[in-house]
């Protein structure tokens, strides 16, 4: 069935295929839109699961540890000084390893107050332990939460699913919306290896020493440092198992197709500017244009930010002259996030057979400050044809100092 509708219906409808059991909702604009919707599911009968509004985002998050403790498939949804106020749960929540999905509305954040998008609220807890995917449209918004609950319970590791706030959640765009027998014969129930039960009754999450230990029944337990090498490991296993989750959807909806990035026009491209979200789209434009013009420019959509693809990234860049990465998010104090991560993507590509591409680092975007066209275009213009380093300090587009 194909409908048009919101960006935040699109994940809505995501979450109500998926069947999730526990939604805990608290507003923030932009996604209130999305749990709102979800309370009408439930409310009319459509959608068999508990909602639980709440008094604030931390408690938010609590419900659902709660809830996935004792075998609940969870969902919530925030945007901005609301994740951050989620921020020890959402720690909490992968040390846990409870496979939550969570989507994350993408909006700047205080201080000063704004309501408008950029990336730096889900940027800011990249270090978390949560898997992050970026999606560019609404088909890729209910595909990307229906395929979420898969990744995270079969490796046992919340997820955000990240999409631009107003570019994404408010427009109108056709999508198709899947049968519920299909999404059922793609994603099977939620069945924890271990859930809370009253019947036997036990302690989660107690405070762990330093050094292994024996549980109460004389087992060796992992200390806390075992405990978040072994995260570490099943998150860089992670990719592997999204390409796994990838190649099934494909084959059940045939939609979809690479699991870490999404390309276009990059097949003979001198230079490929990289992004997150519908800025790799708007950029399709000016591609277009630079095409026109003589330049081969591509352009690269990172889908899966956490774990981090490198391998697969830095085979799709190593070839290419340049790379510019435009960013809505900035590491305070050096960089854009991504920029930093491709560049050390492309570290071990050296040697007598290949040069590292150059970098270049653009911010833009930030707080919803108008994104033109032409200044994209002047941007890759130029970094395209100085091909000069531009030096450690990103540049900034649209600034007005």
């Amino acid at each position: 069935m194909h409908i048009i509708d919101s960006g935040n219906v699109a994940a809505a409808l995501g979450v109500k295929l998926s069947r999730a059991q526990v939604i805990a909702a608290y507003p923030i604009t932009p996604q209130t839109p999305l749990t709102e919707k979800l309370s009408e599911f439930i409310e009319s009968g459509d959608m068999a699961a508990e909602y639980v509004p709440v008094e604030s985002e931390h408690s938010a998050l609590a419900v659902c540890i709660a809830a996935a403790s004792t075998g609940a498939r969870a969902f919530t949804a925030t945007s901005a000084n609301g994740l951050l106020y989620m921020h020890e749960q959402i720690h909490w929540a992968a040390g846990a390893r409870l496979p939550l999905v969570m989507c994350v509305v993408n909006r700047g954040v205080g201080a000063p107050w704004t309501i408008w998008n950029d990336h730096q609220d889900s940027i800011s807890q990249r270090d978390t332990g949560w898997m992050q995917l970026y999606v560019n449209d609404h088909q890729q918004i209910i595909d990307g939460v229906i395929k979420a609950f898969m990744l995270a319970e079969e490796v046992m590791i919340p997820i955000m699913v990240c999409y631009d706030g107003y570019l994404l959640s408010h427009t109108y765009m056709p999508f198709e919306v899947p049968s519920p027998d299909q999404v059922d014969a793609f994603l099977p129930p939620y069945k924890p290896a271990y859930a809370l039960d009253p019947a036997n009754p036990a302690n989660l999450n107690t405070v762990t020493m330093p050094d292994v230990r024996l549980d109460t029944r004389g087992v060796t337990a992992h200390g806390y440092m075992e405990i978040r090498y072994l995260l570490q490991e099943d998150l860089l296993n992670a990719v592997d198992v999204m390409g796994s989750v990838e190649a099934r959807f494909k084959e059940r909806f045939g939609r979809g197709g690479d699991p870490f990035y999404e390309t276009y026009r990059c097949e003979d491209a001198r230079f490929i500017a990289v992004s997150l979200g519908s800025l790799s789209y708007h950029l399709r434009e000016v591609i277009d244009r630079l095409r026109d013009e003589g330049i081969k420019v591509g352009i690269m959509s990172v889908h899966l930010y956490r774990p981090f693809p490198a391998d697969a990234i830095a085979q799709g860049l190593a070839d290419a002259e340049g790379v510019i990465v435009f960013e809505k998010a900035l590491s305070y104090g050096y960089e854009g996030a991504l920029c930093s991560d491709i560049k050390a993507a492309l570290y071990p590509v050296n040697g007598s057979k290949k040069k590292r591409p150059f970098v270049h680092n653009y911010i833009l975007g930030l707080g919803g400050r108008e994104i033109k066209t032409a200044h994209l275009h002047e941007a890759l213009l130029n970094s395209c044809t100085s091909k000069a380093s531009a030096g450690r300090a990103p540049q900034w587009i649209g600034l007005k100092i």
